[in-house]
């Protein structure tokens, strides 16, 4: 089991250490995991003052929020098969003040996590700017791990992508190039005839494919229809079962010709009426299911008996 000092830098040569298709390949049995998005250290004062490009001067909201998520998710029986933070992980964006603070006391309280629950973690646009450059992925790398990877839980293939290099890699046009082919090799490699199947294939992204409907107005929460619909039809074809986003801090998403949707709301800063929080998640041999926790609710009560009985 990999040390404290690298459970943040798991994602390397564009796979996951200790959870890699050779140890994970078989299907074992129905497991959970836990889907959290948006921690964002920094946001909630930003947003409360009105200045959420240049503020985030305080973030021990936050940091408490994060505490209690880690405080919730130890404490679960049987333990999640991993953790993963669909992105926005800080506010500060590369290069700003505030950055290297909000960094360090988001991994001083992750390390927290129990150590046999590993943690995934997603790029957000905060994390890699609105824009990215080839140095602005390269510093989140340094501090996070890959940007975009593939890993395998119980038979169960999890493809995490870098989803601002579909929003904006004018930036970083090659680096839009070698996900795209990644990509298209996982993919492909996913619904072939002649390698044995995954049970599921999931996707992690930041940013949403949309948030009510597939055909509804670009905004900017969610990516360009046109991008939208070209990734929709290539993961169907793949059969992805379930792309997990956060960026919206609210709850959102839909279900489409048997591609779920799930947007989740923030562990930080709260955009509409949700609460706190994390997901849990659900993978049998059949389905996902996915149920939406109030942080301090999962603490005290862990997870509902009807999910448990899944397991």
């Amino acid at each position: 089991m990999a040390g404290s000092e690298d459970i943040f830098l798991r994602a390397k040569h564009r796979t996951f250490s200790g959870l890699t298709e050779d140890a994970e390949r078989e299907w074992t049995g129905p497991f959970y995991f836990i889907q959290a998005a948006d921690p964002q250290l920094g946001l909630m004062k930003a947003w409360r003052v009105g200045d959420s490009d240049g503020g985030g001067d305080e973030w021990q909201e936050e940091v408490e929020l994060t505490k209690l998520a880690v405080e919730a998710v130890n404490q679960l029986r049987p333990r999640p098969r991993f953790m993963v933070l669909c992105g926005d992980l800080v506010h500060a964006m590369p290069d700003t003040p505030f950055r290297e603070g909000q960094v360090r006391d988001l991994k001083a309280v992750l390390k927290g996590t129990e150590p046999s629950i590993p943690l995934v973690f997603v790029s957000g646009n905060h994390d890699l700017g609105n824009t990215p450059t080839p140095r602005t992925v390269e510093q989140y790398c340094s501090a996070w791990g890959d940007d975009f990877f593939s890993f395998w839980v119980g038979g169960v293939l999890c493809l995490v992508l870098n989803s601002q290099l579909f929003y904006d890699a004018s930036g970083c046009p090659q680096l839009k190039e070698a996900q795209e082919t990644w990509l298209e090799e996982q993919l492909s490699r996913a619904s072939s005839s002649t390698e044995p199947k995954p049970r599921h294939v999931l996707v992690f992204q930041h940013i949403p494919l949309y948030l009510k409907t597939p055909d509804e107005e670009d905004n900017y929460f969610s990516l360009q229809r046109e991008v939208r619909q070209t990734l929709m039809e290539r993961f169907k074809k793949a059969g992805v079962k379930a792309v997990f986003s956060g960026h919206y801090h609210r709850n959102a998403g839909g279900c489409h010709d048997g591609l779920d949707m799930v947007a989740s709301s923030a562990i930080g800063c709260q955009l509409g009426e949700d609460t706190h929080g994390v997901r849990v998640v659900v993978v049998t041999e059949d389905k996902v299911i996915h149920r939406y926790y109030q942080l301090q609710q999962l603490k005290e009560r862990g997870m509902d008996h009807d999910l448990m009985e899944l397991l």
